[in-house]
């Protein structure tokens, strides 16, 4: 099954591979990408379906050191070169919308721009700039209703553009700690109004961002990621976090949202996804179910054949191996990455990884 084709919304996938979203911190020149950042896609447009590096809708939410953005014309036309070249390599590629909130560095912003989140509560820990190495995370303000309601509106004018930029859809980012889940967990947002206090107000934003989206680009355009169990960036579990999930997932199944993409970090050494919720989420979420999390070829198609998912994304193995699907089929050994060059600017350890030869 990893091996076949698959409808996904408006668009059909030449297999059942998903390459994971991975920061990769390429896109120096105002957070635009370029045609070296079109040849790392495109080296690997064998994925069934490519979901880009987090990309942030605003300047608000360009947390970390070039990573990219999708808010402006340079970066639509510097988009449009990756979406042309996956393109013409016959792959099919959404964008990853993720405003990073509190999880940021103020020198790592455009001028003017604000590191904010859900309240003022300082995110735990160190992030690097270009400027000063590494450094504690900036203090956030608290997001005002004119604030949410304006940056709500900044992820929907970026799924336009992510559309004029030439990609089949888009990825909301609602896990690992970064925006989005900064409102859904209750370990950071301590909001008394409608946006928090309770499960339904932290669903709010979630949910306000996907719709907003679903009207701007239609829902067979949109998917979304979430980490429930996730313990990056200051998350960690929470009394009712499941039941939270469970209604949310519900909520944006009835949106129509084209996938839901669930995060098991348990490979790495987080707590896993109890089965249980992984179960409950895949029969609560009537459309496409992506599984993510330390899979290999015989693994993923055992999830596929239990249909425990539609979909299986894979992440590191892609990064060293342009042509992992092909490797995946032959059952060929795997090039380890070098976690050295993950995030550092250049093409070493970006597009220097070898394919197999013909």
């Amino acid at each position: 099954m990893l091996f076949e084709s698959f409808d996904l919304g408006h668009i059909r996938l030449a297999n059942r591979t998903v390459m994971a979203p991975m920061t990769r911190s390429r896109c120096a020149h105002n957070s635009a990408p370029d045609a070296l950042v079109a040849k790392y896609y495109a080296q690997r447009a064998e994925a069934g379906l490519i979901v880009t590096e987090g990309t942030s809708p605003s300047p608000n939410g360009v947390g970390y050191a070039r990573i990219p953005g999708l808010y402006n014309q340079e970066q639509v036309q510097g988009w449009r070169l990756v979406t042309d070249a996956v393109h013409q390599a016959n792959g099919k590629i959404f964008v990853q919308l993720m405003h990073t909130g509190r999880v940021a560095h103020l020198d790592n912003l455009p001028a003017g721009a604000r590191v904010m989140g859900p309240n003022a509560e300082v995110c735990p820990g160190e992030m690097w700039t270009d400027q000063g190495g590494m450094q504690p995370h900036t203090a956030p303000a608290a997001m005002t209703e004119a604030d949410i309601a304006q940056t709500v509106g900044e992820y929907a004018s970026a799924a336009k553009l992510a559309i004029q930029a030439g990609f089949d859809g888009i990825e909301l980012h609602a896990a690992n700690g970064y925006l989005m889940e900064q409102f859904l967990n209750a370990n950071i947002n301590k909001r008394t109004d409608d946006y928090g206090g309770s499960a339904d107000a932290r669903n709010r934003f979630a949910l306000e961002v996907a719709q907003a989206c679903v009207v701007a680009i239609g829902a067979d355009k949109v998917g979304i990621r979430i980490s429930p169990h996730g313990v990056f960036n200051g998350t960690g579990a929470f009394d009712g976090a499941d039941q939270q999930f469970l209604a949310l997932t519900k909520k944006l199944s009835d949106l129509g949202l084209v996938y839901l993409h669930l995060v098991d970090h348990s490979s790495m050494g987080t707590p896993p996804v109890p089965g249980e919720l992984k179960t409950r989420l895949r029969a609560a979420f009537a459309q496409t179910f992506i599984a993510v999390g330390g899979f290999d070829a015989q693994s993923a198609e055992k999830a596929l054949q239990a249909k425990e998912a539609d979909l299986i994304a894979f992440g590191r193995p892609f990064i060293s191996n342009p042509d992992l699907v092909a490797r995946l089929k032959s059952g060929a050994a795997l090039a380890a990455p070098d976690m050295s060059t993950f995030y550092t600017p250049g093409e070493t350890g970006y597009t220097d990884y070898p394919a197999l030869e013909k």
